[in-house]
């Protein structure tokens, strides 16, 4: 009796132990292994919206948020922190939770890797971290989850490849991978997961074919691979009868597509976008009467179009855009109310014939694009048909005829774009009657007339652009309706008058292009409400007057032209705005100064403000520009030097100042400027040398420095710059040679070094350069020696200019090759010898003024030449010897003169000392009288060969040859 009492009693004790420690098991403060390993994850966890403050001892552990326990409330069974906001890496006592089901740390910034400890957890059955910052690899390990229902680890940095012990998840139905960094190839264990469901593992870098043995997934629904690598035929998935999402997009995938997928009778989406697939589309898609959307865009399809919205019955969405598709919509692709068809897209095909009437039945169509096809005819006047068309795009085709006034019966209409047709007429006022019109494309037909006021009703406009039609007369003046207009590109048309005031009521626009037009008068200044415009284009007008001051608030300016106007006054109103990118002003009538607040435009790229009235200097705070890459201010007054501080634009490509009054020196630092692609420095007063340091720019095309007065030698540096195309330096004082470095500028096509003092030989390296095409001019300057014969490799050369100068000897037969020269000009110079009968069709003046030595064609004969010279040589010695002959005679005449004078002096003593006077008178006549005779003969034959009538006429012409050289 006491033994069975204590039996009892004994019983009793230990079921009160039982439930003594099943209740402090779960009382506060319970201190199990679980609630342990818990505070220390949150304790390691970054916690900014306090999800985790009530984990804690003192709250009972199945209470804790995101815990859930099992029914006994033994275990924690599911732990769900998904959009916490936590971050820091995974706990890894969190592993240690063996007994947990549900893991959920989605949508938060954990980062670190999944370590092989995950495969501890052994009752687990859905592990979701997708959206985190998770890297490294999937470990081998997670094939040991024999529970694991759900599997995705998406969206992070997860790379390497997929582990083959992923087949081991029999029980998996859910394998999301997609949005990370995996490459390799799908293994092909997945095919041993009958249960699969879903298959993710798009935008990934997997390679390689997509499995044969992924039909072996007979419960599949969705398997999407989009965005990978993967290559060669589409697999036979017939067999997947579950099948409801098919997306194979943006891959690589080749062949045809397989008629097998007819047989996915339960098919909803089917994508194979931005492949390589070729041949036809098979007709036997047909039979998926349960697809809602099929794109086949951007691939290579040929043939017609066979699927028929009549028997595909729930197709809402049609997408078969850039491929060669050929032929016309068939004629039954729809019938009336039965269509459920929204979207139709086939742009960018080789689809041709009139406009498809067929799809004037898809009732339901919201979205038509036939745009880049061949199609041509009028638009259908029963168009009007699809009312519920919201986006009609059949731009780049070749419909003809007009813009017929049923089109303002599309009430649905949004987007209108019929750009790039043959369209001609107006546009209908029925056009006012699309409340809903977003977006309307005319641009690039032939349509003319005025722009209807009536569009101005469109009040829900944002963008118009008629850009290259023949729109005529004024902007409508009720412009300002459109409050929500954003663009509006009216540029090259035929428009006049002035900018209506109302545009400047369109504040929501941001850009307004009016260029290439006949539009005058000056600018509205309620221009000053447009804030938010960023692009104004209006060059190539007639504007004119100064510019509102109020432009100045403008601030959201980035592009501003305005050239080829008539604009005056300061520039300074457009300076307002701190975001320019690019200015142009180019051919106005603009006055004053560069405002310095313009160095404010820290963003501005280009600057042009060529062929104005500008004056005074540039300001030194242009050096803040330091994004500049185009700067010219060719054709002003600006004055003084080049500021030093420009250096610090060192993106700067074209540098322009051509055309004004600078001064001073060419800068060395622009030798710095390493992007320097065009420098021209022409018609100011620069003075001083080339700078060496210009060689560094090793990437200029144009330099330009003609027209100046710098002096000195040519810099052997010249020759670094290999890229040179354009090299003019005509009209300075340069001495000294041509320096032979410039053989390494290779690509020299225009090379002009007049009117300079340059002497010495002309180098034979020129002749290596064989791109010059346009001009190769060494005239006027100082140049001897010989042509040299390596000119006549420049085969390409249109135009040669080598006059006055010093050049001896012949011309080289090497030039005769030159078979583009249609300029040439070697006169003035000591060329001798026959020209090279290539030449001959060049007009005399071109060898004129070398000392009569060259002959040939255009010249005379070198035969005539030569008898002409022996002919000269010939009355030349005549005259020698006749003039020989007269002096040796007038010299004989004296003498004998001097001796009967002689004699007649003693004959004179002798008859006066014997008074003989008659004797003596009649010789004394005869005497005399002989003397005049013989004196004047003597003057005569003199002057006759000091001035021989030969000579004078070479005189007359060399003073006829010097008038034509001052010419």
């Amino acid at each position: 009796m006491h033994f069975v009492m204590g039996g009892i009693a004994m019983s009793h004790f230990i079921l009160f132990l039982a439930i003594l420690h099943s209740i402090l098991a779960v009382a506060p403060g319970d201190n199990s292994r679980d609630s342990n390993l818990l505070l220390r994850i949150k304790s390691e966890l970054v916690d900014p919206s306090g999800v985790l403050n009530n984990w804690s001892p003192t709250a009972h552990i199945c209470t804790w948020n995101g815990l859930q326990c099992s029914n006994d409330q033994m275990h924690i069974i599911s732990l769900n922190l998904s959009g916490s906001g936590l971050s820091g890496p995974i706990p890894h006592e969190l592993w240690n939770l063996t007994s947990i089901q549900t893991l959920d740390l989605s949508s938060n910034s954990f980062i670190g890797s999944l370590p092989p400890e995950l495969g501890q957890l052994q009752n687990l059955e859905a592990l979701l971290l997708y959206s985190n910052f998770l890297s490294g690899e999937i470990p081998e390990e997670i094939g040991a989850l024999k529970n694991m229902r759900v599997l995705r680890v998406g969206d992070n940095f997860i790379s390497g490849v997929i582990p083959p012990s992923i087949g081991n998840l029999t029980e998996l139905r859910v394998l999301a991978l997609a949005y990370c960094q995996l490459n390799g190839s799908i293994p092909i264990e997945i095919g041993i997961l009958k249960h699969l469901q879903s298959l993710d593992l798009q935008n990934n870098s997997l390679s390689g074919l997509i499995p044969e043995e992924i039909r072996g997934c007979k419960e599949l629904v969705n398997f999407a691979v989009s965005n990978n690598k993967l290559e060669g035929d589409i697999p036979l998935l017939g067999s997947l009868e579950s099948l409801q999402i098919l997306n194979l997009a943006n891959n690589s995938l080749s062949g045809s597509i397989p008629t097998a997928l007819s047989q996915l009778r339960n098919l909803k989406y089917l994508n194979l976008l931005g492949n390589r697939l070729s041949g036809a589309i098979p007709s036997e898609l047909n039979q998926l009467v349960q697809l809602e959307m099929l794109d086949f865009s951007m691939n290579n399809l040929s043939g017609s179009i066979q699927l028929l919205s009549t028997q595909l019955k729930n197709l809402a969405a049609l997408v078969l855009s850039d491929n060669a598709l050929t032929g016309n919509i068939p004629s039954n692709f729809c019938l009336g109310s039965s269509s459920n068809l929204r979207q139709l897209l086939l742009a960018r095909n080789k689809l041709s014939g009139q406009f498809p009437l067929a799809v004037l039945s898809c009732s339901s169509l919201q979205q038509l694009d036939l745009s880049e096809n061949h199609f041509g005819g009028e638009l259908p006047t029963s168009l009007d048909k699809l009312g519920n068309l919201t986006d009609l795009v059949l731009n780049n085709n070749n419909f003809t005829g007009t813009l017929l006034p049923e089109i303002g019966n599309l009430s649905s209409l949004e987007n209108l774009f019929l750009f790039d047709n043959m369209i001609t007429g107006g546009i209908p006022v029925e056009i006012g009657k699309l409340q809903r019109l977003k977006a309307i494309y005319l641009y690039d037909n032939q349509m003319s007339g005025p722009i209807p006021s009536e569009l101005t009703n469109c009040s829900s406009l944002t963008a118009i652009d008629f850009f290259g039609n023949h729109f005529s007369g004024s902007i409508p003046a009720t412009i300002g309706k459109l409050k929500n207009l954003v663009v509006l590109q009216l540029r090259q048309n035929d428009l006049s008058g002035p900018i209506p005031p109302s545009l400047g009521y369109c504040r929501s626009l941001q850009l307004l292009a009016l260029a290439d037009n006949k539009l005058s008068g000056t600018l509205p200044p309620t221009f000053r409400f447009i804030s938010q415009l960023s692009t104004i284009t209006l060059y190539n007008n007639s504007f004119q007057g100064p510019l509102p001051q109020s432009l100045f608030l403008l601030k959201n300016l980035k592009k501003i032209n305005f050239s080829h106007n008539r604009f005056s006054g300061t520039i300074f109103p457009l300076s307002g705005s701190s975001y320019l990118i690019a200015m142009d002003l180019t051919n106005n009538s603009f006055s004053g100064s560069i405002p310095s607040r313009l160095s404010m435009c820290t963003n501005l790229t280009r600057l042009r403000l060529a062929h104005n009235q500008l004056t005074g200097t540039l300001p030194s705070e242009f050096g803040q520009l330091t994004q500049l890459n185009f700067l010219d201010l060719s054709f002003n007054n600006f004055t003084d030097e080049i500021p030093p501080h420009l250096s610090s634009c060192k993106k700067l490509e074209h540098f322009l100042v051509n055309n004004n009054q600078f001064t001073g020196a060419i800068p060395p630092w622009l030798g710095s400027l390493q992007e320097l692609g065009e420098l021209d420095f022409s018609c100011n007063n620069f003075h001083g040398t080339v700078p060496a340091n210009l060689g560094n720019c090793s990437k200029l095309l144009k330099l330009s420095l003609h027209d100046n007065s710098l002096s000195s030698i040519i810099p052997e540096e010249i020759g670094n710059l290999s890229s040179l195309n354009v090299l003019n330096l005509q009209k300075n004082n340069f001495t000294g040679s041509i320096p032979s470095t410039i053989q390494n500028c290779k690509k020299l096509y225009e090379l002009r070094l007049s009117e300079n003092l340059l002497s010495g030989l002309i180098p034979y390296e020129l002749g290596e350069l064989t791109e010059l095409q346009v001009i190769l001019d060494l005239s006027r300057n100082l140049f001897s020696g010989e042509i040299p014969s390596s000119l006549g490799n420049l085969m390409k050369l249109e135009r040669l200019n080598l006059s006055f100068n010093q050049l001896q000897g012949k011309v080289p037969t090497s030039l005769g090759k030159l078979t583009s020269l249609h300029m040439l000009n070697l006169s003035n110079n000591h060329l001798e010898g026959q020209i090279p009968s290539t030449f001959s069709g060049f007009p005399r003046s071109s060898f004129l003024g070398n000392d009569q030595k060259l002959c040939g064609p255009p010249l005379a004969s070198c035969e005539e030449s030569d008898v002409q010279r022996v002919k000269r040589l010939s009355r030349t010695a005549a005259t020698g010897i006749t003039v020989a002959i007269v002096l040796t005679s007038s010299a004989i005449c004296l003498i004998m003169i001097y001796i009967m004078l002689r004699i007649w002096c003693k004959w004179r003593k002798v008859s006066i000392s014997n008074s003989d006077g008659s004797g003596g008178k009649e010789e004394d006549k005869w005497g005399f009288g002989n003397e005049k005779k013989m004196v004047g003969e003597y003057w005569k034959v003199n002057s006759v060969a000091l001035v021989p009538s030969e000579t004078a006429e070479m005189k007359k012409q060399k003073g006829a040859s010097c008038y034509t050289t001052s010419k």
